[in-house]
Formats: structure tokens, sequence, C-alpha cells
């Protein structure tokens, strides 16, 4: 691939190695053959056609019946986890001179059907595109014969999509196929398709046609309007900077009504809009199919917006679908459409090959220049021995390789370690072939007792009865390899246990949605001096205990806007903060009873609990639990370091315990709670680093279930402020949603949310986000992490410091996304440890046991 994730194969392209230019857009288009495909036969379109379509058309690769069977497929290099968008381009151009009035043929994605193809035109051009997301190194695409014309392709083409997540969003576990992209408004006849390089994946923007739909009025932004790409589906500016509206100016209603010859059954949908104006408000609300579009209603203005299904609509005809948006009564003008999108499923129907035994094929394959269409799915159909494979279907509904046939196939070099990664083999015939030097030991030895080896000849290497090497003392010697062996795998698996105990934190634990009792305390904990506190009503302390408990606040731990923090015992040994309000303090006494009385009616383990408070004359305190770590912020600045470093685990941990509070005050709460001030400083740390939210001198209650929000002036702290909040007045739940993306954001980036000079953290990521760079985002200081979990959170971020609020999810949606990259984060470090463990393993393997030969 190059820079820009791409892959261009200009199929049948024949004296030209090293690929070439397309001048008309600056792709790259390498030949195919190795290692793509292995069958087929180079064409050229008839000459007459040869100007017709840009030069990588010219060209394409036809797979007779007769020759290569029914099915032929290009393997694709990927890698696991990213998304992709896969395009076959198909143009007949007469190449084989049989002037065929129609060729039809399907296409399937790894083992599932994609797309049906039906070429009825020879001078036209067609093209079939899917997303997907990586299952193993390579991905299978495959033409399939229906006996209704031979199958050809002129170009394959492969797109890394890893930096737009709301397609991982949309997708969840599918592939999606493309149904219909469409450009409003006018369009040039000279270059109709927009795509590369305005848009930075190469999607295809077809025109819509609507310059000669008289129901359509079209419009066009301002010579001197850019208006950007939109930020969620990097939707090109090109396309964004043309629309459509209803051609009555005072109608009232946008319906795009559209039917496709190909059947579609279920579908998704995306519509996206940006305004030429902002004198006028132009609001409306969006339907497919008729059912509302959640999210909204919606306001167009000049930065792109995205509305798009959460889930599947069943199509009232198949190949009909129904976009409609509708004004609403406070909208000024007329709805708006720029462009939109319709896709739908790839069902996934068959079992396919597992990944480690597709890659491990694979490589196998190249290593020793194998001619065998391994390029599609090696295990399917799973019924049959295929190009000498066969394979069983395990209960997790993937295929494993259990046999493997080269004999005879013209192997040289030595006995590739390839082969002991397909750890379900029960039969490997390497025979008739110039393979020489030793066995890998572990070959046999990890399949001992039922494996199979056909090496020599007929006789089966792992399994030999009958000759010398079977006297005792070979008997002996076999023993110690395989106890020794065992023993030190033993001993590094123990430790390693043990290790990763003693690293986790003892009192962590997921949460689910609801609350109880269990959340009142930490378990795990040696001593827990807070039940009793917690069960009785808050302490009112005297400023003369106060000065007694704190030894005349001898020790400071820390100052805020209230006023200065101090370490305090007291009985029992008990440890407190105690938050004295300073003279200069331009916090007053509602902010005191404010945070007095939520914390005396809430109670959660990820909230920090609040001993007892001081009021007396001039003297106001808060007394609340001590937190040894500290607080957020100043362990990301590197002004506190304890013991191991914060990991991407750890801090993941921390943001998820966060989190799990404010649910617990927007949701668990008997009236919900608006914390307000949602920073990393407000983020405290205790043992183990067990995160609780802190500070409530802004938090605000609802009054009654049915409030939607609080009026209040603006307050909280400068870079995570509310937009919305700031702008209108209104406290909402999302308020706090958004401070704590600005968190989330923060604690990815390890940057402040405001650098002078550089502007808003929001902002600073989003110009990284399209470069589809994670390294460009994440904190430098992280050594390593699972590219997928920093990806969920930083999407996660963006949906929550979305500028509407009503586009923002609730806690208990972030919550989850969490635990999600966190279960990625851990599985990745389980990984890495256990094959760290196999090195050492096969290591002491390979010390202690004998090469067979």
């Amino acid at each position: 691939m190059d820079a820009d994730g791409f892959l261009s194969i200009d199929c049948g392209l024949e004296g030209d190695k090293n690929g070439y230019t397309d001048n008309s857009n600056g792709i790259v288009y390498t030949p195919d053959g190795a290692p793509y495909v292995d069958t087929g036969v180079t064409n050229n379109v008839s000459a007459q056609y040869v100007n017709t379509w840009d030069r990588a058309l010219n060209t394409l690769r036809s797979f007779p019946l007769t020759l290569f069977g029914e099915r032929n497929c290009y393997a694709l290099p990927t890698v696991p986890g990213a998304i992709y968008l896969v395009r076959l381009r198909f143009a007949y151009g007469n190449y084989d001179n049989m002037n065929s009035e129609s060729v039809q043929f399907s296409l399937l994605l790894g083992v599932n059907h994609w797309d049906e193809v039906y070429i009825a035109n020879e001078g036209k051009d067609y093209s079939s595109e899917a997303m997907f997301v990586a299952w193993a190194s390579w991905a299978s695409v495959c033409l399939v014969n229906t006996n209704q014309g031979t199958p050809f392709v002129n170009t394959v083409e492969l797109r890394q999509l890893d930096s737009m997540l709301h397609f991982r969003k949309i997708m969840g576990n599918s592939s999606i196929y493309l149904y219909e992209r469409r450009n409003m408004g006018p369009s040039s006849r000279d270059n109709p398709i927009i795509r590369y390089p305005n848009d930075t994946y190469d999607r295809f923007w077809y025109p819509w046609g609507s310059e000669d739909d008289p129901t359509y009025s079209n419009l066009s932004a301002p010579s001197t309007l850019i208006i950007p790409p939109s930020p969620s589906y990097a939707v090109p500016s090109l396309v964004l900077e043309t629309a459509v509206v209803p051609a009555d100016n005072n109608k009232s209603v946008l319906s795009i009504i559209q039917t496709n010859d190909k059947e579609i059954h279920e579908y998704l949908v995306l519509v996206h809009f940006a305004d030429f104006q902002s004198t006028l408000r132009r609001r409306f609300q969006a339907y497919s199919n008729g059912d509302p579009i959640e999210g909204g209603p919606y306001v167009a203005d000049y930065s792109g917006q995205t509305v798009g299904t959460v889930d599947w609509i069943s199509a009232e005809t198949s190949g009909k679908y129904n976009i409609t948006l509708a004004a609403t009564d406070s909208s000024q003008l007329p709805p708006i459409v720029n462009a939109f999108e319709v896709y739908g499923r790839i069902p996934l129907d068959n079992p396919s090959t597992f990944p480690k035994d597709f890659d491990a094929i694979m490589t196998i394959k190249f290593e020793y220049g194998i001619k065998k269409n391994w390029t599609n799915d090696p295990c399917f159909p799973s019924n049959l021995v295929w190009n000498g494979v066969r394979c069983s279907t395990g209960s997790d509904n993937t295929m494993r390789i259990i046999s493997l046939d080269l004999s005879n196939s013209n192997l040289h070099g030595s006995i590739s370690n390839n082969f002991t990664l397909l750890t379900a083999l029960e039969y490997l015939n390497l025979s008739g072939n110039q393979l020489s030097g030793t066995i890998p030991s572990s070959l046999c030895e990890n399949n001992a007792g039922s494996f199979v080896f056909r090496y020599v000849s007929d006789e089966d290497m792992c399994n030999t009865a009958g000759t010398p090497v079977q006297s005792k003392k070979r008997s002996a010697i076999l023993a110690l390899a395989v106890v020794i062996p065992v023993l030190v795998a033993a001993i590094l698996i123990l430790a390693y246990l043990t290790w990763r105990a003693r690293r986790k934190p003892n009192n962590f634990v997921h949460l689910d949605s609801t609350y109880g009792p269990e959340f009142l305390n930490a378990p795990g904990s040696t001593k827990n001096h807070w039940d009793h506190m917690q069960k009785t009503e808050n302490r009112r302390f005297t400023y003369e205990e106060l000065e007694k408990y704190t030894d005349n606040f001898e020790r400071l731990i820390g100052h805020g806007g209230f006023g200065q923090v101090y370490y305090g015992c007291l009985e029992e040994n008990i440890e407190v903060a105690v938050k004295m309000r300073s003279e200069s303090s331009q916090h007053g006494l509602d902010e005191f009873l404010a945070e007095v009385q939520s914390l005396t009616k809430v109670h959660h383990r990820n909230l920090v609990s609040l001993v007892g408070y001081c009021w007396e004359n001039e003297h106001l305190a808060l007394v609340y639990e001590y937190m040894s770590g500290g607080n957020l912020c100043d362990h990301l600045r590197g002004k506190i370091s304890v013991g191991e470093s914060l990991n991407w685990a750890t801090r993941l941990r921390i943001l998820l315990e966060a989190g799990q509070g404010l649910d617990y005050l927007h949701k668990g709460c008997n009236l919900p709670i608006i914390h307000g001030d949602v920073k990393t400083n407000n983020i405290l740390l205790g043992q183990n680093l067990k995160a609780k939210i802190a500070d409530f001198g802004l938090s605000k209650t609802y009054h009654s279930d049915t409030q939607t929000h609080i009026s209040a002036t603006a307050a909280g702290s400068v870079g995570y402020i509310d937009p919305e909040y700031y702008n209108t007045g209104r406290l909402m739940e999302s308020s706090d949603v958004y401070s704590f993306g600005v968190v989330l954001l923060e604690v990815v980036t390890g940057e402040p949310p405001i650098i002078p000079g550089h502007g808003h953290i929001v902002q600073r990521v989003k110009q990284k986000i399209v470069t589809g760079n994670i390294s460009s985002i994440a904190d430098a200081r992280l050594d390593a992490y699972n590219v997928s979990s920093m990806w969920k959170v930083v999407d996660t971020a963006m949906m929550c410091t979305a500028d509407v609020a009503a586009q923002r999810p609730v806690m208990a949606t972030v919550v989850a996304q969490l635990k999600e990259g966190l279960a990625l984060e851990e599985a990745h470090e389980e990984r890495v440890d256990l094959e760290n463990i196999a090195s050492d393993i096969v290591s002491s393997v390979s010390t202690f046991g004998p090469s067979p030969r």
C-alpha cells in the first residue's frame, strides 16, 4: 500500500512491473498477478474503447470456467481490525470480440455473498464497493461464475478507512456494500464523478442529475465561501458546496424516492447537509422510509453535518428507498440536502478460516511460491479437500486446517517453522519434494499422539515404531525432552499469573448500570473505616477540632477556587482532606451548601465521600476522605509519579471509574445531579489509583423527573465548559458529557485543553484524525497500546464533544464504550504477555529437546 493506505491494482497490466501514476488523479496503479492472484487470463479492451475511460480500465483479467473453475479470488493485504473500502471496476469493452449483450456473475467478500454484477453495455463501466473490518492479514475478494458469462475485472482498489471511526459505529460486526452514493446539486458534465484527490478516501460521488429534475432547485456555495470537509464522515468540500432545495422555496418537504434495479431488503442511510447562508434559520427533521432518523431536528449551517439511521431499515419494496426532509414550524427556509448514501448488509452466513490459520497458509504459500489457489478462503467449502487442504468447523463458527497435503509440489529449501503455526493440524504430507534440514522440534511435539507427518516417504516421522530409535536410552532422552520443558513452562506461567495478579488493582470492578449498597465501599481494602461514616449524617466539626486534626493546618496538599486543602487525621487514624474557604475565594455560601447537600445524599464508590463540614462564624470548611494519589491532572502533567506509570490500561480504568461516577449522578440518584465542573483536576486517585469524582461546588439538582435542563449563569473551568451551555445558559446532563469528552481527549493526548497559539483540544484532535495516524494523536509517552482501543476512546470523545448537545451520547453509553476499550487493551496485554511466555517455552524446548531428522 502507498502512504495514503491505497492499493490500486490494474488487472491485466503487463510489461510495466513498476506500475504507473494516473495523470488524472495521481493514483499509483500496480500490476496484478502474484501475490494478489494466481489464475486468470490478461486481456485488453477493443481499440474503439481505449480512450473511453481512464487508463486503468483499458486492461482486464478474465476467468474462463474451463480453465480456472467456478471461483477465482484476489488476496489483498490488510491489518486485522482495520476498516477498509474495497471496490472492483468492470468495463467489458468487447475484449473477447464476442459482442456479448450481457455478462452476469457473483462477488464474494471472504466467503460471503457481496454483489451480483450485471453488465449490459459493452461501452459502459460499472463498479461494486464494500466496507469491512479486516479479520486477518489477508482479505479475499472472489469472482464466481454463475453460467451467465465469463467473470472479469478491470481494477481492484483497496482503501484503508481506519480513521473513519463513524463507519465502524454504523457497521458494528457487519460488512456493508454501497447501494447508492449521490452528490446533489449541479455537477460538471466533463467530470461528473467526484473522487480522489477531492475525496481523501477515494469514494465515488455520483451526480444525482438534479439539473433535469423540476422538483428541485439547485444551490451552489459562493466562490468566496469555502466549506471544510465534514469531520465525521470526511465528506469532501466539493460535495458540500452544492445542494438542492424544493423547487418551490416555500415548500416544507424535500423527498428523494428512488427505485433501483438491484435488490435490497434492508439498508442504512446517511444524509449530508451544509448551508450557504446564515441570515435565516433552516431547521428540519429527517425520515427514512417514513421513520424519523434519531437526533433531529437538525439545523443546517456552514459546517458539514451528517445524520444517519442507527438500525437497519426494512425496505417496503425491494430496491426502493425513501428519504424525506421536513421543515419544522420554526424553520424560516425549506430543507436542504447536499449528498446522501445508502448501504446494504453483507450477511455473514458462512464459516471462514480461523484468521491465524489463514495467515499461516498464505505465509507458507509465499515462502515456497506454491501455485495453489489459496488466495480465496483456504477452507471454503469446508467439506472438501480443496487444493490440498481439509478443514473442520469449530464451535466458534470458524474453520481450522486439520490436513495439508503438499506432496510432490516441487518445494525447495528447509522445512518452514510456519507449519507449526497450524496448531490444529492432524496430518501433514511433504513427501516427494526437495526439502532439506532438520524438522522443527515443535512440529511433532505440539501435536503429540494424533499428528501424522510424512516427509521422506509414507513413513510417519512423528510416530515411528519398531526402529532402533525406540530404545530405552532414546525413550529416556525423549522423556527428559518433554518433562523439562513442561516444568519450565509451568514455572513461567505460574510466575506470569502471579505477576498479573499483583499488577492489576485489586479494588477495580466492572460495574453494571444498576446501583446498590455494593458501591458504597471498595472491596479488598484491608481496613475500611468508611462504613459507619456513610450510614450516619455527615459530621459537623468545630474550627478548633479542625485545627487539632490538621496539626494547626501544617500540611498543605492542594488548592483550588474554594480555598486551600490540608491533610488531616481523625480518630482511629482515619485520613481526611480538609478544604478551607479562603477570604479571597470567589466561591461563597451557595457553592458551599451545594456541595454539602449533594454529597450528603449521594454515595457511590466513584464519588469522593464527604466526612463532614464546618460552619462556624466566618469559617467554612469541607472534610473529605483522603485520596492519597492526588489528582489525574498532576499525573498527566508529570507532577506525580507513583510506581508503574500511567500506561494506557491504567488510564482506561481511571476513565471508566470516573465515568461510572458521573453516570450514577445522572441516572442513579433519586433526582439527577449535574456536576457542572468535570475536569482532570476534579478526578482524584486513591490507593491503587482508584478514581473518584470530587468538587461538587457547582453541581445542580433537577427538581422533577420531567425536567430537561437547569437555567443558570454559565460557570465552570476554561476549556471544559460546554459551548451550548455557555451560549444558552441551559445546564444539562450533556454539559457534563461534553466536559468528560474533553477529559477523554486530555488523557489520550496527554495535552491540556487549551494550548496558547494552538487552540482547543477538540479542534487539534479533529485536524489529526483526518490523517488516519493514531500515533499523531496518542500521548507520545505511551510505550504501547492496542490501536483499536485507542481509536474507540477517540471516537467516543468526539461524540461527547459534538457542538449540538442532542447529538452527544448519555453517560451510560460512554461507560459502555470505555468498557469495550478496556477489554480490547487487556486482551492485547494478555496476548503480548502470553506470546512472550510462548517464546520462552519454545526456547526451552529447543534447548532440551532433540531435533528429529
